[in-house]
């Protein structure tokens, strides 16, 4: 089942920014995952906009796949550049459809 990592990034130093653009990318393939978007041009549609800088929509394989990613030993220099400076939130869903009215998604 697909799994989504969706992370949410204040930019408090942007001195990270560019070894962690360079080099994680590599990283997210090497465990079956692509970039679906990671996009500073963010709008809010609807309610109060977030205080967001960056938002990166990746999808991984399989919620084991997205997990192998967040916790290879590779990826954690950059994740504690990216924690020092920014504030930011790494969330993971699947590809259900809670309600299980769209037939083409898994009921979740």
């Amino acid at each position: 089942m697909t799994a989504y990592v969706i992370a949410d990034i204040k930019m408090k130093d942007p001195k990270w920014v560019p070894a962690y653009a360079a080099s994680v990318h590599d990283l997210v393939h090497k465990h079956g995952g692509k970039y679906l978007s990671r996009s500073g041009n963010v709008k809010t549609l609807e309610g109060k906009p977030l205080d967001t800088t960056l938002i990166a929509l990746m999808a991984f394989p399989s919620e084991a796949a997205a997990r192998a990613f967040t916790d290879d030993p590779a990826y954690t220099p950059f994740v504690s550049a990216r924690q020092g400076g920014s504030d930011s939130r790494f969330q993971l869903i699947d590809d259900t459809d809670l309600a299980g009215t769209i037939p083409y998604l898994p009921k979740g």
